[in-house]
Formats: C-alpha cells, structure tokens, sequence
C-alpha cells in the first residue's frame, strides 16, 4: 500500500520530532550529572531537574511522560558513570538503558501531579510526592547487584556544611529527597499563580527545616586527636607493577619514623600474595611497623583461605603489627559487578571479551570487622572500621561499623583504571558523607586515585593528595563520641517515603473506583433508560 506524499511528510515530520525529543530527554536526565565532581557544580542540584520534570510535565499523554522518565533516566545513568566506557563499551549503555526504566513510573508520578493546570491541592501533593517517587528510585538502584548507589543526587552536596548537617540527621537520603523537593518546588514556579504560591512555602518550609536542622541535631564531641599516615605509591606501569608498588609502599612508610603515629593505612590491592603464606614479605611489613612505631593496614588481593575453609581469590584488609600478622582481617563483601565478578557468568561472561570485565571471580565476606589498635602501657586503643573502595558508597555499611564500635572510619581504594576521569575526586567526595551521617573521622586512602581525610561532620582535614602524587602524608585526625540521628535511626526518610507512596496510591485508587461507580448510573441511564425532559427544557 502506498502511502500519499502529504501523510509520508507528516509522519517524517513526527519522526524527526521524536527524535528531537528523545534527545531533549536524554539531555535533561544528564544535566544534575555536573553538580558532581569533577565539575563541582554542587548548586546546580537544586535546579538541574527544573528542564527534565517541565518537559515530563508538558507530555501530552501518560506514555510519552513514562519514556521521557525512561530516557532521563538513562541519560542520567550515563551521566554519572561515564567514566566506565573505557571498561564496559556498548554494554554500559545496554545497562543504563535497562536501569533507566526505573523512572519510568517516575515520569507518570510527575505528570499525574504537575500536568494542566496545577491547583494549590496538587501542587503540595507534588512537593511531597514527586521526591518521594526519586527516593525509591535511588533505592532499588542502590542494590548491589545493580552497580551500587554511586550518584545518589544527594551526594553531590558532600561540601555544603548544611547538607551535611542534614545527613547526620537521615542520611543521603533525606539530602536527596530535600533536593528534588526544592527541584519540585521550582518548576512549580513556572505553572500556575496558585502553584506559585506552593512553590513559595516549599521552599521556604525545607531553608527552615535545614536551619533547624543545622542548629539542633545532635554534635559529635571531640574526644582526641589521632595521628594518620596515609601512603600513596600511585601509578606504576609496566612489568612487575606489583613488586614494585610493594617497593615503593614500603620506601615512603619507611620515610615516616618518628613522626609520632597511631596507624599507617595503604590502598587497595597494595600487597599481591598472601601474607600468611609469604613469612618474609610479612616480616618486612612487621619491621616498618617496629620502624614507625604504628600498626600497617595493607590491603591484600590474592589467593587466600578465610576462616571458613574457603579458597578463592579475596580482596582484604589485614592488620600487621610490629610482631606480625595481629589476625585482624576484614574480606570485602560487597563486589564490583563486573569489575569483580560477572553477574551469571554463565550468561553475561561475553562481556570480557568486549570491555575490561573481571576474568576471575572474587569471593566476598561474610560479616563487617572493626580491629583495635594497641594503646598506650597496654591498654584499649582507637578501634577502626575498615571498608574497601566502593563499598564507601553504602551508607549502611559504615553505620553498622559505628554501632560495632568503631572510632574511624577507612576506606582503601584505587582508581588505577579511572585515573583521568571524574571517578577519583568523586569516589573520595563519599567519604564526607560517611563521616557526617555517623559522626565518625572518615580516611579515604588510595593505592592510585585521590587520598582524602574528614572530620567527624564532613569537613575536609588538610589537602588531599592528587592522582598524580606519589607520597606518604600524615594527618591529625580529630575523634569524636556520641551518634547521631541517623546511626539511632536509620533509613527512616525512605520508610517515609514509602509510606507516604502508599498513601498516595491508595487515594488514587479510591478516587478512581468512585469516578468508575459515579459514571455507572449516568451510563446505564443513558443507554436503557428513558430520557424525561425537565419543564421548559426543549424537545427535539
């Protein structure tokens, strides 16, 4: 069948605007991506969903806003992780795009509650809403076998002293949710003299509640300073990279004696063999630790035995001591997918063919360890919590080590393969989050990367060390006691936030099935039942 030249034009015409439109979409879901680092646009959060939750909004019907949500997701997704093309190739993209389909029903949220003309009912309803929808969202992608919650939007605001004040109170979480709320609120500014209205109290409402926030939540109290050498070997190509890296960790932990030291920490994948099978790379650790006066956390990746009988490659923190191996271990526990194992290998094991994907699986642990450092005449010394590369990303990860007793935080990483993107500074940004929700000194200390330390309430201590150093720096760290809102309470804005989803899908559903029965009667009526004219009303 041939179609006439006048309909053939029209339907390219749709076409191409189709394709604008998906483009605008992928656009808008990826322009919040710059308020991370290495952009730093950290102001840009409260704005950056503005042009994604209008073009949702001015969607003529509930599938085309269900794909904007699906491509602004995707757009986002790729945003944030862009940084994994080298490794992952075309299959990144396959990922985003079934991730994306996580904001779909975000798209019909938003466009049930901002579409036509907003009345004050709905736009409130939005304000609480529309973040609420966000928040499940950054839930169920925040699941370890679906990459993790690296760029939760919340964590763009890691050097704002306020928004780290409301971290300690509910997390990432609540500063997530506060800023698609104040995103929400904006757009609103555009809609309707009534919606405007809203606008305004919402966001005067969230500056009140981050003010009150900032003043009252419960404070960390200082309670002692704790010396800290962090070593950085950095990049070493070539052959041999491991003996070398060893080398070079131990030349420059050698260069801190008599500096007066608590811990020396080491990156991820510092050591290449096991120590308890290599007596003499363990003794030399054991003589840099006597040399320095301070207990070394290496962090192994080899072929090791865990205490459950296991065989398998682990990557692991071990404490050595001036006499040795202390017995202190932590084996990571939640893995790369991909990176570090391949989800149904059996299925997906093609991807080492195409990207940088793990050859080997690693086997995980089982259960978090914090390890006592030695104190003074004998005594109880700082207790750490160790945590290694991106399980820094899960908040409550470091809030179990903080009900388990431990005094700082540390995360061991490397970067080697992200060198020069936006992965290092990012990564070490979630350090100032962990910190501030548990009141806790965070150590983020890399094998490669960007080695950063902060305080009990975020705030970065001295000057990080860059991707390019190669170098052992010392900090003071400063402890603290008590806990915060959020170790006491938990995950309690997402609890909130699915109730308050609850809710509002079981209003709808009641106000649908009372639209359905008040159209019953008239329908009946009007195909069975006589129709009788009211006096004066014409008959024709």
């Amino acid at each position: 069948m041939r179609i006439p030249a006048g309909r053939r034009e029209q339907w390219q015409r749709i076409r191409r605007s189709g394709r604008w439109h998906a483009c605008l979409a992928l656009f808008a879901g990826a322009l919040p991506a710059l308020a991370f680092p290495a952009p730093s646009l950290w102001w840009l959060a409260y704005v950056g969903l503005v042009p994604w939750l209008l073009l949702i909004r001015s969607a003529g019907t509930a599938r085309r806003a269900a794909l904007d949500g699906w491509l602004g997701g995707m757009g986002y997704l790729l945003a944030v992780h862009h940084w994994l093309l080298p490794s992952l190739h075309v299959f990144l993209v396959i990922l985003a795009a079934l991730l994306g389909l996580l904001w779909a029903p975000w798209g019909l949220l938003v466009f049930r509650t901002l579409r036509g003309p907003a009345r004050a009912g709905s736009a409130a309803a939005a304000v609480v809403v529309v973040p609420c929808g966000w928040l499940m969202i950054e839930l169920v992608r925040s699941w370890e076998g679906l990459g993790g919650p690296w760029g939760l939007l919340g964590a763009s605001q890691w050097e704002v002293a306020p928004a780290l004040r409301v971290a300690s109170v509910g997390g990432v979480w609540l500063v997530s949710l506060l800023v698609v709320a104040v995103n929400t609120a904006v757009t609103l500014l555009f809609v309707t003299a009534a919606a405007r209205t809203v606008a305004v109290v919402a966001v005067v409402a969230c500056a009140v509640a981050v003010s009150a926030m900032a003043r009252w939540a419960p404070r960390p109290e200082p309670s002692g300073v704790a010396r800290v050498a962090v070593v950085q070997p950095g990049v070493l190509p070539g052959p041999r990279s491991v003996e070398r890296r060893l080398a070079v960790s131990e030349r420059l932990t050698g260069s801190l004696a008599g500096r007066g030291l608590d811990l020396v920490v080491w990156g991820e994948s510092s050591v290449g063999v096991d120590l308890a099978r290599h007596p003499d790379i363990t003794a030399r650790i054991a003589a840099l630790s006597r040399r320095v006066g301070a207990d070394v956390l290496v962090n192994v990746d080899a072929l090791q035995t865990d205490a459950s009988g296991r065989t398998g490659i682990f990557k692991s923190a071990v404490l050595v001591g001036p006499d040795g191996l202390t017995g202190d271990r932590y084996d990571k526990m939640r893995l790369v997918p991909f990176g570090e194992y391949i989800p149904a290998r059996s299925v997906l094991g093609w991807v080492t063919a195409v990207g940088k994907a793990a050859g080997k699986d690693r086997l995980r642990g089982t259960h978090p360890v914090t390890m006592e450092l030695p104190g003074a005449d004998g005594g109880k010394g700082l207790r750490i919590g160790p945590l290694i590369c991106f399980e820094s990303a899960f908040p409550d990860m470091s809030r179990r080590l903080t009900l388990d007793g431990a005094q700082l935080l540390i995360d061991q990483s490397s970067t080697a393969t992200f060198q020069h993107s936006w992965a290092p500074e990012q990564h070490a940004s979630l350090g100032a989050l962990r910190a501030a929700e548990n009141g806790r000194p965070m150590v983020h200390a890399t094998l490669t990367g960007v080695s950063a330390v902060y305080g009990p309430q975020g705030a970065r201590i001295g000057t990080p060390l860059g991707t390019d150093t190669s170098a052992a720096e010392v900090f003071d760290v400063p402890l603290a006691s008590g806990t915060t809102l959020y170790v006491r309470l938990g995950d309690w804005p997402v609890h909130g936030a699915a109730a308050v989803l609850a809710v509002f899908c079981a209003y709808e559903g009641v106000r649908s099935l009372r639209r359905r029965d008040g159209a019953g009667p008239a329908g009946a009526r009007g195909a069975g039942a006589p129709v009788i004219a009211s006096p004066g009303e014409h008959r024709g």
